[in-house]
């Protein structure tokens, strides 16, 4: 596998990582699907989670280094052919319409001409910025999703020493062969193990992440001809067919039927063809690697409750994981919009627009109004609960009778305040505008900013060196310095004011 690291990350700033490993070092693992245009927010704060968790171990003697694995088999690509950058008063979404025939591993499709106006739109979106022109130079016709994304992230993080590892070739297959041989060889008693894992999971009130079919396996098979993945299943003869007529049962793969002894020749042939699904790829990779924790996010974490069993029974161990740095970035423009509205980040992060838009109104009315309302608000909310008291000690339907009409009040109450607000929305209509640019900066599209902003924007606003405050936030949460963080969104979530 040093070779293999060594022909992929042929950097010279990459020299002394390489070093490492040769030297003994474990490492630290991250990794996600190769997107357009390096993807989301998420994927840098992955990779500066796993660089400094491997800093912090070398720290205190124990070398390591971190590795960011490229999810080049995944197949689909409806989830990586956009991404959504911002303009002026909207999010605009940048879509690579070139979608393969098949549904192929997503890192081996090479870009057309149709990534051009793509890459000048981006361009256009992001202003000049050092990132912008790394992602003209990435992004290029002729060029692989793999070897674009790789480039990109290889320029942001070379300084930290990431090593960037592509595991889709017949090199790291043949390494991980053993991984994918058992999942072939010991399938059914696999399958018998995660149904029971996936049982405890739902008894214990969980959602499971992955569904565990009645023939499905965990891996999937390349089309020699085509390239397309095709999920690889058990066939519903399999476990009553003869050992000698066909030992280890047969599988099906689109309208292919292998046998098990066929699909271990082409294991041993052509390994590069057989790939492993989510729920194995964790343990294949810590099997050609030498893994002492695997950094991801939430959906990563549950999909481990279920991975356990096969760390347990292929490894005969469990790779910790470990929680990646989660963040909402606020940048300066937004910043003081929130300092004008006297408003906290937290009110925004899962806030519905229309009712920031309310909120934001009522925050600009004058003093005066305000006391107003809230005077006879309060006046109103005493007297009727004294009221609903006293009638109900009198008798109990005429008390609920008061309780209903004093909901009706209450209910006209606020229909006064939300008249008054309107009122000053009208007034103002750069109310609605800034209510507008804060949700789509904090919580564009009504979900978290990092699965939506593009590490290409978070870059252009804060500049390369970003990456460096990244792995410090990561590092001053490990020695225990207590950051600032959202305490209504997640305990170690992150505010990061630019």
């Amino acid at each position: 596998m040093l070779a293999l690291l060594a022909a992929q990350n042929p950097e010279p700033e990459l020299q002394a990582a390489l070093d490492r490993l040769r030297s003994g070092a474990r490492t630290v693992v991250t990794g996600q699907q190769v997107g357009l245009f390096g993807g989301a927010a998420l994927i840098p704060y992955k990779a500066a989670t796993a660089i400094a968790h491997a800093a912090e171990a070398a720290r205190h003697g124990m070398p390591h280094q971190p590795i960011f694995w490229l999810a080049t088999e995944d197949h689909d690509f409806a989830e990586i052919d956009h991404l959504v950058l911002p303009d002026r008063r909207e999010l605009v979404k940048l879509h690579y319409d070139a979608a393969p025939e098949h549904p192929v591993p997503v890192g081996g499709i090479v870009l057309t001409e149709a990534i051009l106006p793509l890459v000048e739109q981006a361009q256009s979106l992001l202003a000049w910025s050092e990132p912008g022109a790394w992602l003209a130079d990435a992004y290029r016709p002729g060029v692989t999703l793999a070897a674009a994304f790789r480039s990109f992230y290889a320029r942001l993080f070379a300084r930290h020493g990431l090593l960037i590892l592509d595991p889709s070739g017949r090199e790291a297959h043949r390494e991980g062969a053993p991984v994918l041989r058992a999942a072939i060889e010991r399938a059914d008693e696999l399958h018998q193990a995660l149904l029971h894992r996936t049982r405890e999971l739902e008894a214990a009130g969980y959602h499971a992440q992955v569904a565990v079919g009645e023939r499905s396996s965990l891996l999937f098979l390349i089309d020699s001809a085509t390239g397309a993945r095709m999920a690889l299943r058990r066939t519903a003869a399999s476990a009553d067919e003869s050992s000698v007529n066909q030992p280890g049962g047969s599988w099906q793969a689109g309208r292919l039927t292998l046998t098990t002894a066929e699909l271990l020749a082409i294991l041993d042939s052509e390994p590069e063809r057989i790939s492993p699904s989510a729920l194995l790829r964790p343990v294949f990779q810590d099997f050609i690697l030498p893994n002492s924790a695997y950094v991801g996010g939430p959906a990563e974490i549950a999909y481990f409750a279920q991975t356990a069993v096969l760390f347990e029974k292929i490894l005969g161990r469990i790779t910790p994981i470990l929680p990646r740095l989660s963040a909402t970035v606020i940048d300066a423009p937004t910043a003081a919009l929130l300092t004008r509205y006297d408003l906290a980040p937290e009110r925004v992060i899962g806030a519905d627009p229309d009712a920031l838009t309310q909120s934001l109104a009522a925050r600009s009315m004058s003093i005066e109004t305000k006391q107003k309302l809230a005077s006879a608000g309060n006046a109103l909310d005493r007297e009727l609960a004294a009221l609903t008291e006293h009638l109900t000690a009198m008798d109990h339907n005429l008390g609920r009778s008061a309780s209903v009409s004093a909901s009706k009040m209450r209910y006209q109450m606020n229909r006064l305040r939300r008249m008054a607000a309107n009122f000053q929305l009208q007034r103002e209509g750069s109310i609605a505008r800034d209510a507008g640019a804060i949700c789509r900066s904090i919580f564009p599209n009504r979900a978290p900013q990092e699965r939506i902003m593009a590490a290409a924007t978070l870059f252009s606003l804060a500049g390369v060196e970003f990456v460096d405050r990244l792995v410090r936030e990561v590092a001053d949460a490990n020695s225990g310095h207590n950051p600032e963080h959202s305490p209504e969104h997640s305990p170690g979530h992150r505010l990061l004011w630019l």
